[in-house]
């Protein structure tokens, strides 16, 4: 990820021809200083990119850590501390905000659900369902609080999903035509094919050429049976119906990987502050 590019795009969004209330108040070689304060609970994250914020507005900015990206944060606390230029304070700080805010929600609530399977093989995943353009940032959050990253984008990976098999005509001639696709541009891709029902996998075990097999909005007694039927031979992943409420025992099952569209559009921004230090 080009982070400068990102920051920016995010400036010029923001700033355009420019700050005015900071061109208008703040002398230009004034020197500032400022603190993030925490005013929430949870998992801290995005700590690193308002780094490369600060840094990219002022490269001679003092930013002092004094918490890192996967701590666990208390209202009261404080993140970190700058000393630089204050008009880049000030343009940076609600992209910092807005950056830091998401990152810390979304790793808050990937950590939760991490916890809810420890002791289970099963990993948490995240999926496609990010905003557009903060995809990078909201899978770095979700790193951050102890998931996995799915694929990142249509490009990097082919999973077959229920509409793909539709319009293909079936769940076999969709992994038949995928195969020949690779094989036709030399292309060397992950695979993996969304089952909806336990004979979705009978086809599936018998056409091959997959690498992980997706059991879609499986009750946990036929996540059960289809783990069984499998045996081992391609990788799991249960998603649909996967909440804080459901997703131990979905673990229960032995499934490899559990996708959660939530962590990264159901989360809850946590609550943090830059102020400026007077002294």
């Amino acid at each position: 990820m080009d982070w400068n590019k990102f920051i920016q795009q995010a400036l010029d969004e923001d700033v355009r021809e420019g700050d005015h209330t900071s061109l208008s108040c703040i002398n230009e070689d004034a020197i500032g200083k400022a603190q993030l304060y925490v005013k929430d609970e949870g998992i801290l994250g995005g700590i690193e990119l308002a780094q490369l914020i600060f840094r990219y507005l002022d490269p001679s900015i003092h930013f002092h850590k004094i918490l890192n990206d996967g701590d666990e944060i208390h209202p009261g606390q404080i993140a970190f501390e700058l000393e630089g230029n204050a008009r880049a304070i000030l343009i940076g700080e609600r992209l910092a905000l807005n950056c830091m805010q998401r990152m810390s929600g979304i790793a808050t609530l990937t950590h939760e659900y991490v916890k809810r399977v420890k002791g289970f093989k099963a990993k948490i995943l995240d999926t496609r369902k990010t905003t557009p353009l903060f995809r990078a940032a909201e899978k770095w959050a979700v790193r951050i609080g102890g998931g996995q990253n799915h694929r990142f984008g249509l490009f990097d990976m082919i999973l077959i999903k229920d509409n793909h098999i539709d319009y293909c005509g079936g769940i076999v001639n969709a992994i038949v035509a995928a195969k020949k696709y690779l094989e036709e541009n030399n292309l060397s891709l992950q695979v993996e094919v969304e089952t909806r029902t336990l004979h979705d996998i009978e086809l599936v075990l018998k056409t091959a050429g997959v690498n992980r097999i997706m059991l879609d909005n499986f009750s946990l007694e036929n996540l059960q049976s289809a783990i069984k039927m499998i045996g081992g031979r391609f990788q799991t992943e249960a998603s649909g119906g996967v909440n804080l409420e459901t997703v131990r025992d979905i673990a229960d099952t032995g499934v490899d990987f559990i996708s959660v569209g939530a962590i990264t559009h159901s989360y809850k921004s946590l609550d943090l502050s830059l102020k400026a230090k007077i002294t």
